[in-house]
């Protein structure tokens, strides 16, 4: 099984601008026939991220396609951090905050940013 690392820059038009998250791809025997174990080492605040670097992803689980690169996957992972999907949650709480007061959302997700992926 490879093992890569790999960083993801917070978008600049996001919460998480400013932001250098690293994460983690581990790549199955049977890859490119079953999609890579993708999950954040650093923190982040997001409705489909949860504490543990999961990531709730369709391309990651049934929209997988041995035709997607692991650049497309990081590419798919930066829209996720600009546009969460609240519908599809990890972490259910993050969702409704999103979903309710965005500001709270932003300036929390903003505040992890700096704390966990900027130093």
């Amino acid at each position: 099984m490879f093992h890569w690392q790999a960083t993801i820059m917070g978008p600049p038009d996001s919460p998480y601008a400013g932001g250098v998250f690293l994460v983690t791809i581990h790549f199955p025997p049977d890859y490119p026939f079953k999609p890579p174990k993708v999950a954040f080492r650093t923190k982040v605040y997001h409705p489909n991220i949860n504490s543990n670097g999961s990531i709730c992803l369709d391309i990651l689980k049934e929209q997988w396609s041995p035709a997607l690169t692991i650049s497309k996957v990081l590419l798919s992972i930066c829209s996720l951090l600009t546009d969460p999907n609240p519908d599809d949650p990890l972490v259910p709480e993050i969702a409704h905050i999103y979903k309710t007061d965005t500001n709270k959302y932003e300036t929390t997700a903003r505040s992890w940013t700096q704390k966990y992926a900027m130093g």
